[in-house]
């Protein structure tokens, strides 16, 4: 059966405007000025321009009257004007600087006398340094309570994304497990799911990607060496794309032959955890809870307690969208109530030191109807991707 993938638009310059609007008032409620983006995931959120960083600052300045202000090099003026009056941009005007000369300046003269200027909680030590030693200690504002709130709720738009680039992933993760055969290294595999996720619409897959034979499992990011698989290993694959710059991260955990009665048991389990975890993910639910029910249930199987090992090491999910890994999180100390748009891996990863992992992952969002999942989760330990 061949594979279509849900269709999904790009983000258009009217969302973004929405989304500068809602920061504007954030802005002027909290008394600050400005926000300074950098070249991070924000600046691409709010504006629409995707720049890598380095340590030339190119950034925006979202003034609380909604006004956008680029900030660039000068010999980076045609590049951004040209970015920037792309469509899905949000266009203003552009303030350069030249190399003797300090963006920091250039950014501080756009604020009122006196102004608080928020920084993007993404941006480089180097910017927060720099901007201190131009306006003052006291004069700066972490941008991450302004920015975080608004991104953690996704739009319909981004859940479109999102879901396109993770039924791409699932695909491919599916495709990987009919093409594995005795012999192929880790390094064969990730070039095989690169190639898989272009040919599907993502953008690559080789940027992220774990594959981990045996007990390399164990380890939660895998092992360090180019492994063979060998009949009767586990495989652990955790691979993701990008569709607009949204994210996709699923893992899938199986067996390249015959299970141990072992493996089943504990497959079983994490299995069951997400299970749990999914269900506890309400509205008026906290993210601590979710990875409570997990944790709890856990360790009522005898794993743990807490992170201890044979156990689950680590939170049970995390945020997802521009970055891989947004807030909030799924995990203890993580307050933060659920509310609709929110979008969540779910991964209770178990390890049993010295023999194998487990990490089932895949990831849901919230509404009003209780959490819904973006890919179906593995239907069991013989047939991952059955119905």
């Amino acid at each position: 059966m061949s594979f279509i993938a849900p269709q999904a638009s790009p983000i258009d310059a009217a969302e973004r405007r929405q989304r500068i609007e809602n920061l504007a008032g954030r802005l002027q409620t909290q008394g600050v000025a400005a926000l300074l983006l950098g070249s991070t995931t924000s600046l691409r959120y709010f504006t629409g321009l995707d720049w890598h960083a380095s340590e030339r600052l190119t950034g925006a300045l979202i003034h609380a009257d909604g006004r956008v202000d680029y900030v660039c090099p000068r010999f980076e003026l045609d590049k951004v004007g040209g970015l920037t009056s792309m469509a899905g941009a949000v266009s203003g005007d552009i303030l350069t600087w030249e190399e003797e000369e300090s963006p920091y300046a250039l950014a501080a003269d756009r604020l009122p006398h006196g102004g608080r200027l928020a920084v993007d909680e993404l941006v480089a030590t180097f910017t927060w340094l720099g901007l201190a030693r131009t306006l003052g200690q006291d004069r700066l504002v972490d941008g991450g309570p302004l920015t975080v709130g608004l991104r953690s709720i996704k739009s319909p738009a981004e859940i479109a994304l999102l879901r396109r680039a993770k039924a791409i992933t699932l695909e491919v993760q599916r495709r990987t497990r009919d093409w594995l055969q005795p012999g192929v290294l880790t390094s064969e595999v990730k070039r095989f799911i690169d190639a898989e996720h272009r040919k599907l619409g993502g953008e690559g897959g080789s940027w992220f990607c774990l594959v981990s034979f045996g007990d390399d499992t164990c380890l939660p990011h895998g092992g360090e060496g180019d492994r063979a698989l060998k009949a009767d290993d586990v495989v652990l694959i955790d691979t993701g794309t990008l569709v607009d710059g949204y994210h996709s991260d699923i893992t899938r955990t199986y067996v390249f032959g015959e299970p141990t009665a072992e493996f089943r048991r504990v497959w079983d389990h994490e299995k069951q955890a997400q299970a749990l975890a999914f269900e506890t993910a309400q509205l008026g639910a906290t993210c601590e809870s979710v990875d409570a029910a997990a944790r709890d249930y856990l360790t009522a199987q005898g794993y743990g307690p807490d992170y201890r090992l044979p156990g689950l090491p680590h939170r049970t999910g995390h945020g997802i969208g521009l970055d891989i890994h947004e807030a909030p999180n799924l995990v203890r100390g993580d307050r933060t109530v659920l509310q609709a748009g929110m979008c969540f891996s779910n991964e209770p990863m178990l390890v049993i030191p010295g023999k194998f992992g487990v990490r089932l992952e895949d990831h849901f969002y919230t509404t009003e109807e209780g959490p819904v999942w973006f890919t179906r989760p593995s239907h069991s330990l013989d047939d991952p991707f059955g119905v």
